[in-house]
């Protein structure tokens, strides 16, 4: 996974970022989750998979420690199976208890997560000596389980001091389950192969993996729509009782662009296709959802090639989409409706060319993008070099125009 991020930076409520940089952070959280769901999707590494999730998670809390713990039934404790930021002979060694006097084996045995802000103050659970070895200050554990059976524990560390929130926990167990679901499919595959290499006459044992299996797949896909959907929630409720016009507004474009991920993800795994899709029917069904939720006089009109691109770049298409429409009615047309023009045919040298474009209020005199302080238009510029194109704005005389070139990539199928 190539999640490296050029964008503004994304700070945590701890790090006193203000609220754009925190909305940031937070959409930051559900990019990762989506991009992860990806990924697991692709890999037959039962041993990538967990070390991923560990590099992942500690990015999304922008903390320094992570592991994974595996339960083991015959011993009653964890044994370290992944992690990030551990001194070496830790991961693949070191045990655990697990027991309801640790705070990873209570999330175990009851379900209920666990968040430890002072280690050092603790009265509830002991502190594992791996922990103290570390230096570490806080922590976060969430229990990993999949569809027939608990796995083990997820958990984030930190050396410094600050606090792990809700929102954390929100993003932290929806990942658990979205992992939880993808290690069973993992077993899944691997007794499927060792069965394939031992015989091949029981063929209904063979069709029922399978079939379990593609369940697993869209196990996935339901957990990420979910974990997204809690985040949007919480980006309501908040939104609800802000008495500040500026942070509900901020809040509800937070809230959009998230609901905007959740709906690019479902619309992805809908399809019998999981590598890649069409652009045509893709975008398409995006539209239409842009348009039932534009206000009276506002019209979006949108023409799109019929071409295959890979899975992964659908998503930031799409985030894309929304984000040139939205802003485009907000700013084009202040005052009522107007007309915005989308869409996405092939250019030069094997390239795709995204166009966007109004007949309103045009540029600000001296506008730079490069420049702007809007979350919008960062997350343009972000969302742009994701697909691997700078984007470009004109003046249209009147209106404005946006311009992006990008190189499809077709979808690919690792080999097993």
């Amino acid at each position: 996974m190539d999640l490296t991020d050029k964008a503004a930076p994304a700070v945590a409520p701890e790090q006193g970022g203000s609220v754009a940089e925190e909305l940031a952070y937070r959409l930051r959280q559900q990019q990762l989750a989506a991009e992860y769901g990806l990924f697991a999707l692709r890999t037959h590494d039962t041993a990538a998979l967990l070390q991923e999730a560990t590099r992942v998670c500690a990015l999304g809390l922008h903390s320094e420690l992570c592991k994974v713990m595996e339960y083991l039934p015959d011993e009653r404790q964890f044994v370290v199976r992944a992690g990030v930021g551990w001194k070496p002979g830790v991961v693949g060694h070191v045990r655990t208890g697990a027991d309801l006097e640790s705070p990873a084996g209570y999330a175990f045995r009851t379900g209920e997560p666990v968040i430890s802000n002072h280690l050092q103050a603790e009265t509830r659970f002991r502190t594992p000596s791996i922990l103290v070895e570390h230096g570490v200050r806080r922590a976060v554990n969430v229990l990993i389980q999949g569809e027939s059976k608990r796995f083990g524990v997820l958990e984030v560390d930190s050396p410094t001091e600050g606090r792990f929130t809700h929102a954390d926990l929100a993003f932290l167990q929806g990942f658990a389950n979205l992992l939880g679901v993808a290690i069973e499919r993992q077993e899944a595959e691997e007794a499927l192969r060792a069965s394939e290499n031992r015989t091949q006459a029981n063929e209904t044992l063979l069709q029922g993996a399978l079939a379990h299996q593609e369940v697993l797949m869209r196990e996935i896909s339901h957990r990420v729509k979910n974990s997204l959907s809690i985040v949007a929630g919480l980006l309501s409720m908040q939104g609800r009782t802000a008495t500040d016009p500026a942070l509900r507004q901020a809040l509800e474009d937070a809230r959009s662009r998230v609901q905007t991920i959740a709906g690019v993800h479902d619309r992805l795994w809908r399809s019998d296709e999981i590598h890649s899709v069409n652009l045509a029917e893709f975008m398409g069904e995006l539209c239409e959802e842009l348009r039932s939720s534009a206000r009276p006089g506002q019209t979006l009109v949108c023409d799109f090639a019929s071409v295959s691109v890979a899975t992964d770049q659908a998503v930031p298409l799409g985030l894309l989409a929304n984000e040139l429409v939205t802003n485009a009615f907000k700013y084009a047309y202040p005052d009522g409706g107007g007309e915005v023009r989308l869409s996405i045919h092939p250019g030069e040298a094997g390239c795709l060319r995204i166009t966007a474009c109004d007949r309103g209020a045009g540029l600000p005199p001296g506008f730079d993008a490069g420049r702007s302080r809007s979350l919008g238009m960062k997350l343009i510029a972000t969302l742009g070099r994701q697909l691997g194109g700078e984007p470009t704005w004109e003046c249209a005389e009147p209106g404005t125009r946006f311009l992006l070139d990008f190189l499809p990539r077709p979808g690919s199928r690792d080999k097993a």
